[in-house]
């Protein structure tokens, strides 16, 4: 009940506030529309500015200054009390930013060192550029009074992305009770048109962490949809010509791999040597070519590998930067998993049901078989390119391919030792078109293709999808759709068999809804037919649904009571199966954060509703409709707090709570329980050094779900139970029914992580997780058609316990722009314990971890960035 209690006091709160502040209409519709744009001039210079975050040039003075900030956290709208004063600089290469921060004392100036791209307990300034001016799309370039450099790329698809990096330059410093920037942005960094007079969207945003406030140079209104819409603009700029855009980062690296557990007289420990290069050439004003050439990503922060029970694949994160930067016309649609570009073969789990078996002769003596020496777990890619960029008129073109090799695993003869390939990895092709078109009114529309293409018989894929999005000329209502077709033809992998499977489908979707003011709140609607599919260079969950749904959001901008904000949100979404049609859930969903005034305490919480419902995905059947497991009705209650990160010691808790309505079917079996708590300190040492540790413990008690590992008819115990559900065990486990389990899971996640930033350009990181998931079993069922269970007597212990621990340090000196020197340990154990192995001792399972034989990998790569800008030969 406290979070009911909590809720409505809140609300009331809300309530009691708005009717006594009730505000006028004029006000309201301030409130929902855009600042009026301001304007800067930027000056041309002649003489050559020196970076060293000084100002000392008579040239800074003459620029006109774009001062009178307004803030936007943690209360918008009041003017900044400390002013801030930024100047703009251009010439025939580049843009200057020279920007003095006003403050009480050099005390109130936080300046905490981080890596590149990570926000710190730090000030910081930041430029934004709207080189096209479509209101959709721009740039961001920040720099902290630590001289941390941070850039990014804003887009409807990808939103604020930090994983795009430009190279540029930046100094700073502290100067009695001012700090100073200054940036240098070249033009290679950006792109823009090639008209004799540029006229660019252009905003400044400065954090003053002191206080918690953030303030903007051209007001963001919270209650207005957009971000880059609301920028200002920048003048003056005039006879600038796009520059040549060329240039190579050419990279070697070398390893050195120590795997205890080589098998078949491998030897124990491996060295490489790689060598490669990235190119980004400017194929004019607007469009960008980036292209790797044999890349190596042996040093990306290693995976958090998971125990998997559910039936749907684990998605992991995409940590190599290739694929992370400069994607956000390749992310709308939701089409493109980068993971599927160099993931694991297409018949990787097949290569060990192509050996030769060992056979009997005629005296009955067994003659051994094959056996598999190697199965590469990853394919190796020959190269991958980009093409994207946007035109004047805002039409923006991205064009992605890569190709990957074919790729073998080895079997080996037992008897006479003669080795064989296996395919597994046919010579592919990936490749991605996006036509992205902007409109007024912070709209767009647009056509995106994806395609893979295999060597040999197997099948290709293909998905077409067209998007919109269309907003009033207020900015306060706007429609959004889209519309998939996926299209499969060939063989299954390896066979003869023509794929008939998801050969075609479509997928559609439409949303209409209000986007601004304090009141928000839209219906969606959309159907995915049974046979869509885009997993091939996506990643897809589960088709064959008609959903719809119903939410809204009210948020108060303005300080009450003893909050600075309150953001709420509710809505119901309802599922069915598409073929056939019936039934699948109904959800109710509803939550609340907000920031307290004083203590700048945050904190949310959270509550669904979720009725009876059936879960069609857990039997695993190809075909769905017929057998679906029934989840009793639940109720979920979550929260999280999060305390101030200003201060050296900070808490993050997070909280969940679900428990379901009793199985009317088998009263006999107990209620179903869920549990789970997170908690996440921080200490920050000093400016340079912090320590983060995250325990994260989840109980699932009475879970109803599909056995992992299956059934096989090798094990006696489970060959009477392949007959009972209707298989033959000699002609195989094709059995009709499915077998169930009431289980126990109990998941603990540890992760210590530690950094220290020796300075702005060189930095430390270790990451240590250990992660542990026990599987206990207490009865087994019979699952029928229309979700029928049946107790069954099965006696084969199917406990489980996995365990996995890794260590990643990664030591990092960026010793020029562009140019890197990282030095990576990675340190990785897995292991499984089945039947009375396992064991839910945490303790336990983590000595079993320790004493495991790890894999062991020491690298070190060394990137150079080449600008041909800078090498070509001066003139005159």
């Amino acid at each position: 009940m406290p979070f009911f209690l909590f809720l409505l006091s809140l609300l009331c709160m809300a309530g009691k506030v708005s009717a006594q502040q009730q505000p006028a209409p004029a006000a309201t519709a301030a409130a929902t529309t855009l600042a009026p744009k301001k304007q800067l001039q930027a000056i041309r210079i002649t003489e050559a500015i020196k970076l060293d975050g000084v100002l000392d040039e008579a040239v800074w003075q003459q620029a006109p200054v774009a001062t009178q900030f307004i803030q936007n956290r943690p209360n918008p709208g009041p003017p900044e009390k400390h002013p801030t004063e930024v100047r703009i600089l251009y010439d025939d290469a580049n843009l200057y930013i020279g920007a003095v921060m006003h403050d009480v004392s050099a005390d109130s100036i936080l300046r905490e060192l981080t890596p590149r791209d990570e926000f710190g307990n730090t000030d910081f300034i930041g430029i934004f550029l709207d080189t096209y001016q479509d209101k959709l799309n721009g740039y961001g370039f920040f720099v902290t009074t630590g001289g941390v450099q941070m850039d990014a790329r804003y887009s409807p698809a990808g939103g604020e992305d930090f994983n795009w990096n430009a190279v540029w330059d930046s100094r700073t410093s502290i100067r009695g009770t001012d700090w100073i920037a200054e940036m240098r942005i070249p033009y290679s960094a950006i792109r823009f048109s090639s008209l004799p007079e540029q006229q660019w969207g252009l905003n400044f945003m400065r954090q003053r962490k002191k206080e918690n406030q953030a303030f903007f140079w051209n007001e963001v209104k919270p209650a207005v949809d957009g971000f880059v819409n609301q920028w200002g603009t920048m003048t003056g700029v005039r006879d600038v010509k796009p520059p040549l855009r060329l240039s190579l980062t050419p990279y070697i690296s070398s390893y050195v791999n120590h795997n205890p557990l080589s098998e078949n007289g491998a030897r124990p420990t491996t060295t490489s040597f790689n060598g490669g290069a990235d190119i980004k050439w400017g194929i004019n004003e607007s469009f960008t070519l980036d292209a790797t050439l044999v890349p190596d990503f042996g040093q990306v922060q290693s995976d958090n590998q998971v125990l998997n029970l559910s039936p749907f694949e684990v998605q992991f994160n995409e940590n190599r930067q290739f694929f992370t930067e400069g994607t956000e016309l390749f992310n709308k649609g939701n089409l493109f998993y980068s993971r599927r570009v160099g993931a694991t073969p297409v018949g990787f789990y097949d290569a060990e049901g192509q050996l030769r078996a060992g056979t009997r002769d005629a005296e009955g003596k067994r003659q051994p078989g094959e056996e598999l020496i190697t199965n590469p777990g990853e394919t190796r890619l020959l190269n991958a390119t980009k093409i994207s960029g946007r035109t004047s008129k805002g039409l923006g073109v991205g064009v992605f391919n890569a190709i990957s090799n074919d790729v073998y695993a080895v079997a080996r003869d037992s008897a006479s030792g003669a080795k064989r390939n296996i395919l597994t990895q046919p010579l592919s092709n990936y490749s991605i078109l996006v036509l992205d078109q902007s409109l007024k009114n912070n709209s767009y529309v647009s056509l995106i293709n994806t395609n893979v293409t295999r060597a040999g018989s197997t099948y290709d894929a293909n998905v077409t999808a067209g998007l919109f999005r269309l907003a009033n000329k207020k900015n306060s209502y706007a429609v959004t759709g889209q519309v998939n077709y996926s299209r499969r033809r060939g063989n299954v992998f390896g066979s003869d068999t023509v794929q008939i499977d998801n050969r075609d489908g479509y997928k559609y979707n439409l949303d209409v809804s209000k986007i601004s003011g304090n009141f928000t709140y839209g219906v969606s609607h959309g159907i995915e037919s049974d046979t869509y599919d885009h997993n091939d260079l996506g990643i897809l969950f589960g088709n064959n649904a008609i959903t719809q749904g119903v939410y809204g959001n009210y948020n108060i901008y303005k300080p009450f009571w003893k909050v600075n904000r309150l953001n709420t949100y509710f809505g119901v979404d309802h599922k069915m199966l598409y073929r056939p049609t019936s039934f699948q859930r109904v959800n109710f969903y509803s939550g609340l954060n907000t920031t307290f005034t004083k203590s700048f305490l945050s904190m949310g919480l959270n509550l669904n509703v979720d009725p009876r419902n059936r879960d069609y995905f857990e039997p695993r059947k190809s075909k769905l409709g017929e057998y679906y497991v029934l989840v009793p009705g639940s109720v979920n209650v979550g929260g999280y707090i999060s305390s101030d990160y200003r201060k050296k010691l900070a808490l993050d808790v997070n909280v969940g709570l679900r428990t379901y309505a009793r199985d009317e079917r088998l009263p006999e079996r107990p209620r179903r329980m869920g549990y789970g708590l997170t908690v996440s300190p921080r200490y920050r040492v000093n400016n340079k050094l912090n320590f983060r540790y995250e325990i994260d413990w989840n109980l699932r008690q009475n879970q109803i779900g599909y056995v992992n590992g299956g059934l096989s008819s090798e094990e006696p115990l489970d060959s009477a139970v392949i007959r009972q559900l209707g298989g033959n065990v000699p002609l195989g486990l094709a059995q009709k029914d499915v077998l169930l389990g009431r289980r126990q899971v109990v998941t603990v996640s540890n992760v210590l992580s530690v950094g220290y930033t020796f300075t702005n350009r060189m930095s430390l990181t270790v990451r240590t997780r250990h992660y542990t998931s026990t599987v206990r079993y207490n009865d087994f069922a019979q699952l029928r058609p229309g979700g029928e269970e049946t107790p069954v007597d099965y006696r084969r212990n199917r406990d489980n316990t996995y365990n996995a621990f890794n260590i990643d340090a990664v030591y990092s000196w960026w010793f020029a722009p562009g140019s890197q020197v990282s030095i990576v340990w990675k340190n990785a154990s897995t292991n499984e314990l089945q039947a009375n192995e396992a064991t839910p001792l945490y303790f336990d399972n983590l000595s079993n971890t320790i004493n495991t034989p790890h894999n062991n990998n020491v690298s070190i790569k060394i990137l150079y960035y080449l600008d041909y800008l800078a090498l070509r030969p001066k003139r005159g």
